[in-house]
């Protein structure tokens, strides 16, 4: 990946944070206009959603399920959100469950076609040339950006090092502590025992998913460096997509209010 690719894609998700930061705070008064003068006791309030007791695995399975049908704006697919903070552990069978649903589901096809054309119109990875063709080439190396990271970093990894790969949301407290908190998601993740631990496995999965980048990207976009790179990237495009999950349910009340207005 050339350096002024890298330097917009880190633009574009520095674009995009100061969106949701933005749609956030105007959410963040009116929620705070709108309550009552008795506000509650900070103390009484977790800093992080704390572990449960073990739910049978039927229950684990129905929360399960109703994340795989979460949705943003009803189109962008939020399966790895744990909206209420708190959820049973999940099964090894349940993160690839989680995984699979999340790399096939129609919406990730349409985000990587939307990929794809951006890296053409801007004759990203050259060697890939333009036409149909290369349109193709760009769409197969995105898609396969996305399917090897999520498979080391939220299936295999997270199964064999015992971590959860989902966003547990905190949904309280003080802007600035939230966003602090959904900013860490990407290198803190929560263990199947319940603690907080160094998120290896996410860490990992993302350099695993760039090192394997190197098997079909052109011959000039390989190397040790690129994949660290790569990896880097990735990563950080996550700590925005903690942001934007901390903050959508807001952002979206806050809408709907307005519009009935």
């Amino acid at each position: 990946m050339k350096f002024t690719e890298t330097r917009s894609c880190l633009k574009s998700a520095s674009a995009l944070l100061h969106c949701v930061l933005a749609l956030a705070a105007a959410s963040g008064t009116i929620l705070s206009a709108q309550q009552s003068p008795a506000a509650p006791d900070p103390q009484s309030l977790p800093s992080a959603p704390e572990a449960q007791p073990a739910r049978p695995a039927t229950e684990s399975d129905d929360d399960l399920n109703k994340e795989e049908h979460q949705r943003l704006l009803g189109v962008l697919p939020t399966f790895n959100v744990v909206i209420g903070g708190v959820a049973p552990p999940l099964t090894p069978k349940q993160k690839f469950s989680l995984f699979f649903h999340s790399v096939t589901d129609p919406a990730q096809f349409v985000v990587v076609g939307l990929d794809a054309g951006i890296e053409q119109a801007q004759d990203s990875y050259p060697a890939y040339h333009y036409g149909f063709t290369g349109y193709l080439k760009r769409y197969a190396a995105s898609y396969a950006d996305t399917f090897d990271g999520n498979f080391f970093g939220n299936a295999v990894l997270p199964s064999l090092l015992h971590q959860d790969p989902r966003y547990f949301r905190l949904g309280h407290g003080s802007f600035s502590h939230r966003l602090g908190y959904a900013l860490a998601s990407t290198v803190r993740s929560k263990g199947d025992n319940g603690h907080w631990q160094f998120a290896t496995s996410n860490i990992a999965g993302n350099l695993i998913g760039g090192a394997i980048a190197n098997a079909y990207y052109p011959q000039e976009n390989r190397g040790l460096g690129l994949t660290f790179e790569r990896g880097f990237i990735v990563t950080a495009e996550g700590s925005i997509g903690g942001v934007l999950d901390e903050f959508y349910p807001d952002a979206i009340a806050y809408l709907k209010r307005h519009h009935h207005k």
